[in-house]
């Protein structure tokens, strides 16, 4: 089973470049963050040709999250209960005995914005509803754009920019609280000492010279992460193909024993 996360910067301005991903790595189960549209405008005819079915939580010009599916999954959430203000942030299905939760979480600007306290209250709710809703012996991914650095090793820059956001320990201590509670970051538990980055921004040549940051992340319960077989940052799709404009993101995925 292969299980994927990508964060698409904008589906309409995306969907010819996401479609080729999903023919060319054939993923069974997707989360997309960042669609950019509102439900109305969401292709599921296009990708229902394509074998996938969807769940959405979408807003206009915004945020948005989407789950892809070659079973077809059960929308179980649509939204981070008390973070409504914050937006269309988290979607969650049941594909068969597995959940799968997909997340785009808030940037929160810079240190001082008032969207950065916004952002650890938003992450506090995030681990409130898997304490509240969900137990790690359950099959369960949780994937998207964290919008942090979960340690220096995943930063290109750690030392000019500890201490600024992403690279917070108020962000840091949030994520732990995650991984506390029973979920494995998929990719550091497989390549422990790999410094490698999901996310470079589109000026200053910053994919070209590597300063990028590991920000896109799948994490697991233990009945999913003990299935493991390997996890790929597809940094070849963070490059223009046949004429399209990647994402700044690169796609994700695990591929697992399920």
């Amino acid at each position: 089973m292969r299980v994927a996360t990508w964060n698409i910067n904008g589906l309409r301005a995306r969907l010819d470049f996401v479609l080729h991903w999903l023919r060319s790595r054939r993923p069974d189960v997707v989360g997309f963050q960042e669609l950019k549209i509102d439900e109305g405008q969401f292709p599921y005819s296009i990708f229902e040709e394509e074998g996938y079915s969807a769940v959405v939580q979408a807003q206009k010009a915004w945020n948005g999250v989407a789950i892809l599916s070659r079973t077809v999954p059960r929308l179980r959430q649509s939204g981070l209960p008390g973070q409504e203000e914050l937006g269309a942030r988290l979607v969650e299905a049941s594909i068969r005995e597995l959940t799968f939760i997909t997340v785009y979480c808030p940037n929160g600007k810079h240190v001082g914005h008032h969207d950065f306290s916004r952002k650890l209250s938003w992450f506090e709710s995030l681990a409130m509803y898997l304490e509240g809703r969900h137990t790690p012996s359950e099959p369960l991914i949780l994937c998207g754009d964290f919008n942090l650095c979960p340690a220096p090793i995943d930063s290109w820059n750690e030392e000019g920019m500890e201490g600024h956001i992403f690279h917070t320990d108020e962000e840091r201590e949030r994520f732990r609280r995650l991984t506390r509670w029973g979920l494995a970051d998929l990719f550091r538990d497989t390549h422990p000492n790999e410094k490698r980055f999901s996310w470079w921004d589109y000026r200053a040549g910053a994919f070209h010279r590597n300063h990028g940051l590991r920000i896109d992340l799948l994490l697991a319960t233990r009945p999913v992460s003990t299935r493991v077989e390997e996890v790929t940052i597809d940094r070849d799709f963070r490059k223009k193909k046949d004429g399209l404009i990647a994402s700044d993101h690169a796609p994700g995925y695990a591929d697992l024993d399920l």
